[in-house]
């Protein structure tokens, strides 16, 4: 989701007056974006009126890609993105997809706003935009459990220092919005940002947004990326493909130049449990449907999340327990749930933290420790103990912090 005045490369423009800090009672009245869609989706750059907006309910679209922030944002005034305009489409049905333009490769060519091609640095630097794109959404009434889209625009990606710097800067985007309950989503060129994305799905340093949004204008109106990503990648309905750009289309009198893409998005499922029972082929529950889109999560195919264990799950657990060096055996107890439940990125996380990585965190302790810890997202005095139990029980160095030797234990199944 790009506009034309993106493609032609950018002045750095920065929209005043919207440096507010996220508060709860924001919080409390904002709602998620874009939800639980399956359709087609528009966008363009400057976010159209409410008039327009009611001429396009003619449209077969049913979603809008709106750039709400970012200096890197092509549309410099954006006089209709309001928070009113906001509950306005959210009450028509409309299902937003907020995308956030800030800083660019360190590499490219045509963008002025570039991130530093140290990695430290670029990675201050995505904490420091989506901190700007967590205010500028709550403003709006974007709330917790929306997806902000950060667009990466193409860039080579043969040029490895530029990727590294890419693929950290984005891990501090995901990084800061998880730490305040949203999700994190990409929209790149399936060709460098979505393909480097996959290329390090399961990655332990690079953490992996929860939406993939690709540019690859083949024409065709599906959320299939072809040998860019595995199938089996981002498949819980976390999917945007842009699959055609830069043109124009009339609906209900009124002509607007967009970008045309196809979306299949929903909201993880619950993952939250006081405790993770032992599961084996047959079971149906609430818990199997958490299991199913864990192992999907992993990259793993588990088939359709509907809570019942069948063949399809049983495979994909043994895939997941032989990668993990466990016993292949399909039965889920303590040592998958807790290698499971802990998959993915290691970050460094210590009392006061929020978000959810501590969600994980409180999960994976609770199946290992086989006690109720509390999946709140808030790492206080509870969660500190739960660690220090378990880094005790399992003879690691005892801190109280979540680090890499605690990732590493709960990751391996101990």
């Amino acid at each position: 989701m790009r506009s034309t005045a993106l493609r032609a490369g950018l002045i750095a423009t920065a929209i005043a007056g919207l440096s507010l800090t996220i508060g709860p009672n924001a919080a409390a009245a904002a709602a998620p974006h874009p939800a639980t869609f399956a359709g087609k989706a528009f966008d363009t750059c400057e976010t159209p009126s409410s008039a327009t907006m009611q001429a396009w309910s003619a449209s077969p679209y049913r979603s809008i890609g709106i750039y709400f922030g970012g200096d890197g944002r092509g549309c410099r005034t954006q006089a209709n993105l309001t928070a009113a305009w906001v509950s306005e489409q959210t009450a028509r049905g409309w299902h937003l997809l907020p995308l956030y333009v800030g800083r660019q490769a360190p590499c490219s060519t045509t963008q002025s706003l570039r991130m530093s091609a140290d990695a430290a640095t670029a990675r201050s630097q995505g904490r420091a935009d989506a901190t700007d794109a967590l205010n500028r959404a709550a403003a709006l009434g974007i709330g917790p459990g929306s997806v902000l889209y950060n667009d990466m625009e193409h860039y080579d990606s043969a040029n490895t220092a530029c990727r590294i710097a890419v693929l950290t800067y984005l891990t501090g985007w995901t990084e800061r919005v998880h730490e305040l309950d949203y999700l994190s989503g990409v929209y790149s060129s399936a060709a460098s940002g979505i393909r480097d994305l996959a290329n390090v799905y399961r990655s332990t340093v690079y953490a992996r947004p929860d939406h993939i949004d690709f540019a690859w204008w083949n024409g065709a109106a599906d959320t299939d990326a072809g040998s860019y990503v595995p199938a089996q990648y981002w498949s819980n309905h976390q999917r945007i493909h842009q699959y055609r750009g830069d043109y124009s289309e009339t609906h209900g009198g009124v002509r607007i130049h967009i970008d045309a893409n196809q979306v299949d998005v929903a909201p993880p499922v619950n993952r939250d449990f006081a405790a993770y029972p032992t599961l084996n082929r047959g079971a149906n529950s609430a818990e199997v449907a958490a299991l199913q889109y864990l192992l999907k999560d992993d990259g793993r195919d588990a088939g359709t999340v509907d809570g019942d264990f069948g063949s399809g799950t049983e495979a994909a657990v043994k895939a997941f327990q032989s990668a993990h060096g466990l016993t292949a055996d399909g039965e889920v107890g303590r040592r998958t749930w807790t290698a499971l439940l802990s998959a993915g990125w290691q970050p460094k996380l210590k009392p006061g933290a929020t978000g959810q990585e501590v969600r994980r965190l409180q999960r994976a302790l609770t199946a290992a420790l086989g006690r109720t810890v509390g999946v709140d997202g808030q790492y206080g005095q509870l969660t500190e103990q739960a660690v220090r139990d378990y880094q005790t029980s399992r003879g690691l160095g005892v801190d109280g912090n979540a680090g890499l030797q605690t990732w590493t234990a709960l990751q391996s199944g101990q």
